[in-house]
């Protein structure tokens, strides 16, 4: 946002800034960069627990499991479509994100309240109902809390650069980092004390991590330079309804997220449903504005934008299996001796978080490189290319699969596949980011990221699918049949792997039409 009441958007910010520049970038970079890195290290610690928490702790099936897992995050990727267009037409991004947070904190620590321990009594799973609830209600509050920062964080990165500025793919691929330093410290952190110690310290730890974050944010406010404001101060004082301000009432539908997410979390049936409807109610909206509100190069390019948005499902749905159905044959069918000791399957998440903060620098730099020589890749290429690397993935894992024998798959082989699924990320994700703020309308900026995410939303529920047709039948959460559970992994990720190369050739196909539409800007 700028200092004036009007929305803006990248487009729109002029090539000084005022607050000054740290390592070539804007201050205000790194403020979000600390932000960001907290705010994650708090949600990817609880996500590297989350399916061995259900099945472990609260002895779910692996099916029930994964729809439980599946629907949370598709929640967690659907609401900030509301959250990013709030914050465009009322609360601008820094009360969004502040909200969001203190909702984020809440739920974390709510985390940390496990209960007992379920039991299996005869042929059922006995479980207690209250700290049952405690977990959903947990759960809610951090949808509710996604809901207002996620789209909001990554809008004022695009804003702190002007339109055509070199540096701003370099930019999001710093702030990719700062995402994956807190991933990676708290797959290990809190995926090593849940596991060792007791799942609250787990959980626990990943809400200490949220409230830094908050901190930080609060903290760097002035380095941000106006951009992250509410469009019109005023307007947010004045009575909406019932003498309630604007402001107060956009914060009360921030409860009745929490409480609505409370019940759809228990009822994974209807999450699909729901995205079902909101995806056609914002493609049609998206459709209409490009053909009512926008002239002829902007309607290109938000329509590509669209294209590119809804062919990175594919690759999500393929990619988040590492906190799903990997993370249970990580767990179940790896060999994790190491040095003496064994590894949690939990750590094994920190891998992408460890490549990313290895590569992104080199990818970053990779970018400046061939930009300079007119030989950099094109968006739609690069997400070509990433679905080959995720489908190369599968197949790696498979071959490990393959070669084991009746017994454990050998470690090399989960570690291949996620630095192949990390090469693709950072051709996908950051730069999927930086396409959402180059071709998106300067006037929808805000709502075109959170269909970004709704896309997401998608991704996680099909995801939850994909994990549930690789189920194990299990006792106590230990595969009964280990050569049948790998020969059905096998399968699984054989056919996945497949369907992402065949994306991936498509869309390398279709680049020089996705380019003309693009009008130059690609």
């Amino acid at each position: 946002m700028s200092d004036s009441i009007e929305v803006v958007s990248d487009h729109d910010i002029p090539p000084h800034y005022t607050s000054g520049e740290l390592l070539g970038h804007p201050k205000g970079l790194f403020v979000l960069f600390m932000a960001e890195m907290w705010e994650r290290f708090s949600y990817y610690g609880m996500r590297a627990l989350l399916i061995l928490y259900l099945t472990k702790h609260f002895l779910f099936a692996d099916g029930k499991a994964a729809l439980i897992y599946g629907s949370y995050t598709a929640l967690v990727y659907l609401l900030p479509v509301l959250g990013g267009a709030l914050a465009d037409r009322y609360l601008g991004s820094r009360k969004a994100v502040t909200y969001g947070a203190i909702l984020l904190v809440l739920g974390h620590f709510g985390m940390a309240f496990e209960g007992p321990p379920a039991i299996v009594d005869g042929v059922e799973v006995v479980r207690s109902e209250t700290h049952l609830q405690i977990f959903y209600l947990s759960l809610a509050l951090i949808i509710g809390g996604v809901a207002f920062l996620k789209a909001n964080m990554s809008t004022i990165v695009g804003a702190l650069y002007a339109q055509g500025d070199p540096r701003r793919e370099g930019g999001f691929s710093i702030y990719y980092m700062g995402i994956n330093l807190g991933a990676f410290a708290a797959a290990i952190a809190c995926g090593y004390l849940g596991e060792t110690y007791g799942w609250r310290y787990g959980f626990g730890l990943a809400g200490i991590g949220m409230l830094f974050g908050l901190i930080f944010f609060l903290k760097g406010q002035h380095l941000l330079e106006g951009h992250a404001e509410p469009p019109d101060p005023e307007a947010l004082k004045k009575p909406a309804f019932m003498g309630l301000s604007t402001e107060f009432l956009i914060y009360l539908s921030g409860i009745a997220i929490v409480v609505v997410s409370w019940q759809l979390v228990q009822h994974q049936e209807f999450v699909g449903s729901m995205l079902n409807g909101s995806g056609a109610l914002v493609l049609a909206g998206i459709l209409a504005y490009g053909i009512w509100k926008c002239d002829r190069e902007e309607r290109g390019r938000l329509y590509v934008a669209t294209f590119l948005t809804i062919s990175s499902i594919l690759f999500w749905a393929l990619f988040e299996q590492a906190g799903s159905s990997l993370n249970l044959l990580t767990d179940r069918a790896v060999d994790r001796e190491l040095m003496g000791g064994v590894i949690p399957a939990s750590v094994f998440q920190s891998l992408n978080s460890a490549f990313i903060f290895t590569l992104a620098p080199l990818f970053a730099v990779m970018w400046v490189w061939l930009n300079k020589r007119r030989l950099e890749p094109s968006t739609p290429l690069k997400f070509g290319i990433a679905m080959l690397l995720v489908g190369a993935g599968f197949y790696a894992l498979v071959f490990g699969m393959q070669t084991s024998g009746a017994g454990k798959i050998a470690m090399i082989w989960i570690v291949a596949l996620y630095f192949l699924h990390t090469c693709g990320e950072l051709c996908l994700s950051p730069v999927g980011l930086s396409m959402i703020t180059k071709l998106s309308p300067a006037r929808i900026v805000g709502f075109m990221m959170g269909v970004w995410f709704l896309a997401s939303a998608f991704a996680n529920y099909v995801a939850g699918q994909i994990a549930r047709m690789t189920s194990s039948e299990t006792v106590g959460g230990e595969i009964v049949d280990m050569v049948a559970a790998k020969a059905n992994y096998a399968a699984v990720y054989s056919q996945v792997g497949q369907y992402a190369l065949i994306a991936g050739i498509v869309l390398i196909v279709l680049t020089p039409i996705l380019k003309r539409f693009s009008h130059g800007i690609h």
